[in-house]
């Protein structure tokens, strides 16, 4: 199976002013490029040539198992931002979860951030719904993803440095504090029902 760079699910510019377009089009363009391509010339003629990205991440490691992962959660991650709202908060369904497993969204809000700030070197930062259907917030190294774990990915944040060097230089924290105004709920919520 050949796989694409997706179609972002906004226009570029659409993010500012708490994510330029700039850095769209390194992050997106440049980095999430790559690891599609790697991933399509590191699959040829293995047994993973025809298999669909899940699979790949689940039975893969080294090369194979690092580009899928950045394929599916740079994909996953650019389906959580969605154009600023004045006040952008949680509804619905995950509105109710949070509230129950985090005591409110302030505290879900200040424990993702830490989480996110708080990943030592690149990684990411992810709300996952585990087996016993709490939410549960992870902070991952690297390529690494909920997906090997079993768990229901439900939001991520990419802290790797080329999300936010070209916007925020070193300054990760701002880059979370930017994220909170773009979350996309509705792809939240979309997840947790999928």
């Amino acid at each position: 199976m050949k796989f694409e760079l997706p179609k972002l699910p906004f226009e570029k510019q659409e993010l500012l002013p708490y994510m330029s377009a700039e850095t769209i089009d390194f992050h997106y363009g440049k980095h999430h490029q790559t690891y599609v391509t790697n991933l399509n010339n590191l699959i040829q003629g293995t047994e993973f040539e025809n298999a669909d990205l899940i699979d790949i991440i689940k039975k893969s490691s080294g090369g194979i198992f690092n580009n899928a992962a950045q394929v599916f959660n740079h994909t996953f991650f650019w389906d959580c931002l969605t154009a600023p709202k004045e006040t952008n908060l949680p509804n619905g369904k995950i509105a109710e979860l949070i509230n129950r497993d985090f005591g409110s969204f302030e505290e879900f809000k200040e424990k993702f951030s830490a989480t996110a700030i708080g990943v030592f070197g690149s990684g990411w930062a992810w709300l996952v719904l585990n087996k016993d259907g709490k939410l549960e917030i992870k902070g991952y190294s690297n390529a690494a993803t909920p997906i090997t774990e079993d768990l229901k990915p439900l939001m991520t944040i990419d802290v790797w440095e080329h999300a936010y060097y070209i916007d925020h230089r070193n300054a990760r924290a701002k880059f979370v504090e930017n994220f909170w105004p773009i979350v996309n709920w509705e792809f939240v919520n979309k997840n947790l029902d999928s």
